[in-house]
């Protein structure tokens, strides 16, 4: 069912780093994620906003780009170990006709431009510049106090092929979804956790969400008030709800230009070689698999776009139980 893992990768990615999007209104969305989301800025001006999580280290995990024209990801980022693992991945992206490109980004050292199989824009680097962690300045915490840059999830057009691809870098499954002998949801990952890249069954590439952690669960309660009060009720989008795979708690935002953001509790650890990846079965998963109802329509097949790509369609359109679904049931039923 799931395609073999390369253990030892022709480089090495060790984590989900940071990503990168355009957005329409740079004030609106700094705000959005400072005052909601919890994030402190790094550094700011000439239409970038650079901002990191209050346990994270190094310079940026969100940059927010200034865009009247489109609101797109410019770019997901992966940290790989050494700067010898970039010229390790410029020589096996070009091997496989992929693209590959040199960049000069600000904050970061050698930084690698590559596009995936179906062309996902990541942004690979070894350094970045790094501040002073947040976490203790209690005194300066806002929102919801985000942590860390998690996990990404793509939506793509063969679940299967790209989880394959990923495989051959290194990225093991801490569960599935499937179908049969049909692989709809992967959940992928290189630091050690339940997840770094999250591949779904959907029109692609787009990239669904990236996700933060938060420390205490009532953080998770604590966006969600703010959300209402600071107008952005309705952008609450799924949850508060605990999740089957991977059993978190969760609820998901949309930003000021639609962005998809999760706030979790963070997840169990899958250093150990012997551990297996857990398969859940599409049939009897539900979205509100432990409690809480299903979620909307629009979280399964809206998503931010990639700069520059072009969609593509899945062989199969997905059927997930919606929340409109769950209630036309629910009526029919009375």
């Amino acid at each position: 069912m799931l395609p073999a893992v390369n253990l030892r990768p022709p480089f090495n990615i060790t984590r989900a780093s940071h990503v990168v999007l355009h957005v329409s209104d740079l004030a609106r969305s700094r705000a959005f994620y400072v005052g909601i989301v919890g994030l402190v800025v790094s550094e700011e001006g000439d239409g970038v906003c650079y901002l990191r999580g209050l346990a994270e280290a190094c310079h940026h995990s969100l940059v927010l780009v200034q865009s009247r024209t489109e609101q797109t990801c410019k770019r997901i980022g992966f940290r790989v170990f050494f700067e010898e693992d970039l010229d390790s991945a410029y020589a096996f992206f070009k091997s496989e006709g992929l693209a590959a490109e040199w960049v000069d980004v600000p904050h970061q050292g050698r930084t690698l431009h590559v596009d995936d199989p179906i062309g996902t824009k990541i942004e690979l680097c070894a350094q970045m510049k790094t501040l002073p962690r947040m976490y203790l300045k209690c005194e300066s915490f806002t929102g919801a106090h985000a942590q860390r840059l998690d996990h990404y999830q793509l939506l793509a057009p063969d679940t299967y092929a790209l989880c394959e691809f990923y495989s051959r870098l290194g990225f093991r499954n801490s569960e599935y979804i499937a179908h049969g002998d049909k692989l709809l949801g992967a959940f992928m990952y290189r630091k050690g956790t339940c997840l770094d890249l999250a591949i779904v069954n959907g029109e692609g590439p787009r990239l669904h969400h990236f996700a933060y952690t938060v420390s205490e669960s009532h953080n998770i309660f604590t966006a969600c008030d703010l959300a209402g009060n600071y107008g952005y009720a309705a952008s609450v989008e799924r949850g508060p709800g605990r999740h089957g795979p991977g059993g978190m708690l969760f609820v998901y935002l949309r930003d000021p230009d639609g962005h998809r953001v999760e706030l979790f509790n963070s997840h169990y650890q899958t250093i150990d070689i012997e551990i297996e990846p857990v398969r859940w079965e599409a049939a009897s998963l539900s979205t509100n698999v432990r409690w809480g109802i299903p979620a909307p329509a629009r979280w399964y097949f809206e998503a931010t776009r990639f700069a520059g790509t072009s969609l593509i369609e899945p062989a199969e359109k997905p059927n997930p139980e919606t929340l409109e679904s769950y209630a036309l049931k629910l009526s029919s039923q009375n």
